[in-house]
This record gives C-alpha cells, structure tokens and sequence, in this order.
C-alpha cells in the first residue's frame, strides 16, 4: 500500500478530504525499494499528524513525468534528484534553509556527497543515498588459482596480471566482466585516477582533456582487456549482464557499485571487494553515484516540504534506507559499516571522491556525451580510444560553449 491518496483527491487548498496538507514525493523506486520511500512517508505522518504524504512512483518514466510536470508548473513539493545541471533552475536553493536551522548537523555528512547536489556553489539537494566503485572479486576462482586476494593500494598492472590468470576459455571463466556499452559516468573514476578528465574544471574545454593521453590510456585498458581475451564482454545484444556471470561463478572480477552485492550473497558465491586499482603512483580517485532530495522552486509547501527533506535526512529514515550506504558519519559509526571488510572499500573510495562529474560542469552535457558514449562503445569492441576520443571532441566542440 502506498502512503498516499491520489492526486484527485486533493483540493484546490493543497488539502485531502479529512483537511490535512498533501505534501507530494515523487520517487524513482519500485518494488522493495519503493515500499522503504512509502514507509518513510509513514514515519513522517506520524509526527505530523496534519499531514498527508503523497508517494508518487515515476519509476522509468521517473525523468519525463518530472520535467513534464515543471513545464506545467505543477511539479511534486519534493522529489528524488540526481541531474542538477538540468534541473537546478526549477529547485528551491536550500542554503537559505540550511542556515536557518540549527538542528541539522551538516558536518555529519560526507562533504564529497554535496559536490553531486550543487551548482555554482548553491546546494539544490539534501544526500539520501550513494555509491562508490569497488571491485567485486570471486574468492573461490582466486583459491583455485592460488592467487592472493587483492589488496588495498594493488595497481592496473597487478590487475591485468590477475585477470590473465584467472582467465580459462575452455571452461567459458574470465578474469573480467567489461560493459559492452558502458555508461561513461561510471568510467569517470579510472579516468580520474589516471590524471585525466572529460572536461576542464571550469566546464569550457574538452580537447586536451577528453582525448588526453591519459584519458585515452585510463579508457583503453577496458579494450584491451577484451582484445586480449582476458575480459568478456557483457550485457550488449545477446549477452548476460556481468552481475548474472558473476553470479553464475564464471567472473574472477568485476566493477559495480553496492547494487549486486546482496544478490552475490544470495547466489552463494564468496565475494570479497577491494578500492579501485592504481595507475602506478599516481592517487586512485572516487566516483559516488549519489541521489539527493529536492525541494520544488514552484511548490506552496516549501517549509513543510523543508521538514520533509530534513526527515528524510535525519538518523531514523537512514537508518530505513537499507537499499542504500548511509550518508551520515554518525550512522556508519553507530552501525560499524565501514569496519565490514565488505563495506570498507566503499567508504575508502569516498574518501578519495572530491573530483565533479562533467555533467555537473557543462550544462550542454547530454549533447556532448552521445559523442563520447558512441566513441567508448567503440573502444570496448576493440577500436583504437585515440582516434575515437580525438573524433568526439571535434564532433563535440560546437557544443562547449553554448
């Protein structure tokens, strides 16, 4: 059941049929993780008892039905959020409501989280969940093959030695799972790590960056390792996504966020993780994949919803979240999280997550990025990162300084 009546059941006042204020949510969950969002809203009503939380479940659709429901001014109060370059100019600026109020401890979060919520130094989304790259590893296939679990601080070099290792064709086994065609926002961290960047800091150069050698050198060594055939390629047309290999036993290593773990557990394989590889000395660099929650700029309600968002921040509804790392110092010591061996190269990574994404940098992203997403799924199938990085900066210039 959702914590909500439906949206015709409200009045023109913002009021349901027993009076009390509909404060609407939109959420991008479904299933198990949507039923976590529902009981938040119902801990919520339980201090508020005047207030009536609309759930509303965009799931795929999540992207269209919000940006549909600003273009005609009747957006949800609060809503999950992620895309702030797109969307910031329709969200409420918190900052104001930040140094208001006393009672929330923003030292208690993890500072790398608000580089994903703001735009030119305006916060526009309060942390509710996140995660950062890790590699996943198979203990047994690591046994079997007498190789030594990974370790922190472990580089490219020892990773591409593993993964030959661990690699038989005639019992269909890898070393590596590669993404046939990867979303280059998860690709980020190794391009970071590696000195390089898609973008300049200042959001207004691509070339000298996107096609840097060291751009080039962090994005094909996924290329390679498919051309030598000590990784195999997963989920493009016909193919099993890498968490299905994975789980099926047939995968020594593989890169994801905190998603699949539970399902690896599940599966009964022994998975072990460890923080990202190192480009020989150079510091290994973090991705957080992060959500937020933000408060509409057209909304009526926006100090309730204000209440919301700090409800959805506080201890008790993080403490619900179990889809989700929690995003609070306090929390994780409380839980002991980062002291699981499993959990722990999670916060280590996030330790080392200061750099921004390029979407946050160039408001003409999307335009920019179908260029390069076409030229790394080029690279995965074995073409030269070089030429294709060089040709998607040239195709992409006339967009960088719109």
């Amino acid at each position: 059941m959702t914590a909500a009546c439906s949206s015709n059941t409200t009045s023109s006042d913002g009021k349901d049929k027993d009076g009390k204020t509909v404060l609407r949510f939109a959420t991008w969950d479904s299933g198990e993780t949507l039923k976590i969002q529902q009981d938040i809203a119902k801990e919520f009503e339980k201090d508020n008892p005047d207030v009536k939380v609309q759930v509303e479940a965009y799931g795929d659709g999540f992207d269209q039905k919000l940006a549909a429901s600003f273009g005609a001014k009747n957006p949800p109060d609060v809503m999950y959020m992620w895309d702030f370059s797109t969307y910031h100019q329709s969200l409420e600026p918190l900052n104001p409501y930040v140094d208001k109020d006393s009672s929330i401890k923003m030292d208690d979060f993890y500072e790398g989280l608000f580089n994903y919520s703001s735009v030119d130094g305006e916060l526009y989304g309060m942390p509710a969940g996140f995660t950062t790259m890790v590699v996943y590893y198979n203990k047994k296939l690591f046994d079997q093959h007498n190789i030594p679990y990974p370790k922190e601080g472990w580089t490219w070099d020892e990773f591409k030695e593993i993964a030959k290792k661990l690699t038989d064709k005639g019992k269909k086994q890898y070393g590596f799972g590669v993404t046939a065609e990867p979303d280059t926002y998860d690709l980020q961290g190794t391009v970071w790590s590696n000195g390089g960047s898609f973008v300049s800091e200042d959001g207004k150069k691509i070339d000298g960056f996107m096609n840097s050698p060291e751009t080039i050198e962090a994005i094909q060594i996924y290329g390679d390792l498919v051309k030598e055939g000590t990784a195999v390629l997963t989920g493009g047309k016909n193919q099993q996504s890498g968490t299905d290999i994975f789980k099926a036993g047939k995968l020594g290593m593989y890169i994801s966020g905190i998603w699949p773990l539970e399902g690896f557990k599940e599966a009964g394989i022994d998975v072990g993780t460890v923080s990202m590889p190192a480009f020989g000395s150079k510091p290994v660099k973090g991705l957080i994949a992060s959500s937020a929650v933000s408060i509409a700029k057209d909304s009526k309600e926006k100090e309730l919803a204000w209440e919301f968002v700090k409800f959805y921040s506080s201890d008790k509804a993080i403490q619900m979240r179990t889809a989700d790392l929690p995003v609070r110092k306090s929390v994780v010591e409380a839980n002991k999280t980062a002291e699981d061996e499993l959990y722990k190269p999670f916060y280590m990574m996030l330790e080392n997550s200061s750099n921004t994404p390029a979407f946050l940098l160039n408001s003409n992203w999307n335009e920019i990025n179908r260029n390069l997403s076409a030229a790394i799924n080029a690279v995965m199938l074995g073409q030269d990162a070089d030429e294709l990085l060089n040709k998607a900066v040239e195709d992409s210039e006339k967009y960088v300084g719109q």
